[in-house]
């Protein structure tokens, strides 16, 4: 029989059957009626075409045929354990795998994961550069973006969707800026990231609009001297991840600490 076509729900209530030699009892284990049980070893009597219980004046009894497969039968349930614990374990690991923008890292993020791991003192961080980073391809657990919502993945905003403009002069522009919303013409100055934005722009070499949250970090990291008004953006730095890496404990102690 092919495995696509194995009854295992069928095989699960023929285990506990035999091991209690009960219908009533196995009902209790798997939290199910007798009635059921019932129905679903005479399905699967019916599927292999032999008997797997008699019923005698003691109880019931296994067949040949039953005691035949059941030694092997619970060897794949203990495979299976194997397995699940297996695919298990990477949320009980304390090792986090983050994509996140270099500036972003550098001016919000590294301090806070200290905080965590000064909490959590067995954490582990791997940090890969760059926000569209493949979740797959890169094995990670969460990622930080600019932008103006989770997508198709599960995500909560890090801070509020603001921006705000640091220096005076020609405009800087980087591929974060959502430039072309509001202005017809090139930025002066391209450079490669928000973080690079806010050096040229405090280094005089114009003017940069940038994340506030960003800017804000650097400020506090006393790497600008001071800030404008912030004002709404339809983007935020966005903590990002796949359902199934949310649901881990290890990601959700995480993301509870970077959001609190």
């Amino acid at each position: 029989m092919k495995r696509t076509h194995l009854p295992l729900n069928a095989l699960r209530v023929f285990d506990a059957a035999a091991r209690h030699l009960s219908f009533t009892r196995a009902a209790d284990e798997l939290a199910v009626t007798p009635a059921a049980v019932g129905q679903q070893i005479r399905a699967l009597e019916d599927l292999l075409g032999v008997v797997l219980f008699r019923r005698t004046n003691k109880g019931l009894e296994l067949t040949d045929e039953a005691c035949a497969g059941l030694e092997s039968l619970r060897t794949g349930f203990l495979h299976f354990e194997d397995a699940v614990q297996a695919m298990q374990a990477g949320q009980s690991s304390h090792v986090f795998t983050i994509a996140a923008p270099r500036d972003f890292f550098a001016a919000w993020l590294a301090p806070r994961l200290a905080a965590f791991r000064a909490q959590n003192p067995s954490a582990r961080f791997v940090l890969v550069d760059g926000e569209m980073t493949d979740f797959t391809e890169a094995n990670l657990d969460l990622a930080v973006r600019w932008t103006d919502g989770p997508g198709d993945l599960e995500g909560v905003p890090l801070g509020a969707a603001e921006r705000i403009v640091i220096g005076s002069g020609e405009r800087i522009g980087w591929p974060g800026d959502a430039s072309g919303e509001d202005e017809d013409t090139a930025p002066a100055i391209m450079v490669g990231d928000a973080g690079q934005a806010i050096a040229a722009a405090a280094a005089g070499m114009g003017s940069a609009r940038v994340p506030a949250m960003l800017a804000q970090g650097l400020l506090d990291a006393a790497e600008l001297q001071s800030l404008g008004t912030a004002e709404p953006c339809r983007r935020a730095y966005w903590l990002v991840a796949p359902l199934p890496q949310w649901r881990q404990k290890k990601v959700k102690e995480l993301v509870a600490a970077l959001t609190a």
